[in-house]
């Protein structure tokens, strides 16, 4: 009996989100070792969190990532894979396999997977949302770094995006990009995810990882800050707390905090259920970024 009254206690406790969150719309970054473990139930976790957030009344846009999966399928085909400050070097010949894998077998896969856990979900290729401009990451000296086809992602489609929100379907995006040559490019889901939020306004920016959310010790899992306003993010730049893979996803979260999105969660998408008790419970389990 005592189980079950706790079971009661954890659904009040939701009840306030649920009722200021519904007919909200949320973006999720979802990315992270989870998505190509060997455990069924790992995998489809978060995409049943989604469910949920689905049958409360809120409307999930997904963005999701894709890195091992790519990695994979490039050794497989031969194709050497190459990293200049964090990023993949990506070739004519590797933006091929980008397009494979993301579009064609990432992207089915999560859908297939909210769609037989009772949800409603539709794939986008990113080719068919975002527009982009050749990224250039700055080297040690402030030089541009030639990476090749990997593009920062700087216009939203957003009509049938919206199209599925107002059909209560959720949207799942993958991280390419069609840039003004015509050319596919591959980008960074980090950013993609941060400049749908732009473009969309939602309610909450969700980065759903590999950490537990941003460290003030990178060695220190238990050292995440839970709340970081703004203003602080670039003394932390300054001072290495917030580095290499990290940057892409707070300047992203920065930007999408000005145009008006409340607040960013970076969470843990290894720890069962995180995207629920980030949003649904009192504590949360990461970092939120916020303007004050």
């Amino acid at each position: 009996m005592d189980q079950l009254i706790a079971k009661a206690a954890t659904l009040l406790e939701a009840l306030p989100y649920v009722q200021r969150f519904r007919g909200e719309t949320f973006v999720t970054k979802y990315g992270g070792s989870f998505m190509d473990s060997d455990d069924p139930a790992t995998r489809s976790g978060v995409a049943r969190d989604i469910v949920f957030l689905e049958a409360v009344g809120i409307n999930p846009v997904v963005v999701h990532g894709g890195g091992k999966a790519i990695t994979k399928a490039l050794a497989e085909s031969g194709v050497e894979t190459r990293f200049e400050q964090g990023y993949r070097v990506t070739t004519p010949e590797s933006v091929k396999v980008v397009q494979q894998v993301l579009p064609h077998e990432v992207n089915p896969g999560i859908v297939r997977m909210i769609n037989e856990l009772g949800g409603k979900a539709r794939g986008f290729s990113g080719t068919e949302i975002f527009r982009c401009q050749p990224f250039r990451p700055l080297g040690q000296a402030g030089e541009p770094i030639d990476i090749g086809l990997v593009g920062e992602v700087t216009e939203v489609n957003t009509a049938p995006l919206l199209e599925c929100i107002d059909q209560d379907i959720t949207p799942v995006i993958s991280p390419t990009a069609i840039g003004e040559d015509g050319q596919v490019y591959n980008c960074n889901a980090d950013v993609a995810a941060g400049q749908a939020a732009v473009a969309l306004r939602p309610k909450r920016l969700v980065y759903m990882s590999d950490v537990p959310g941003l460290l003030q010790n990178p060695d220190d899992p238990t050292s995440v800050i839970s709340h970081l306003p703004v203003a602080e993010v670039e003394a932390l730049k300054d001072s290495g707390v917030i580095s290499k893979g990290m940057i892409p996803k707070v300047d992203s979260a920065v930007r999408a905090v000005a145009a008006g999105v409340e607040k960013v969660f970076f969470i843990d998408g290894r720890m069962n259920h995180s995207l629920l008790l980030e949003i649904f419970t009192d504590a949360g389990v990461g970092t939120e970024i916020v303007e004050k």
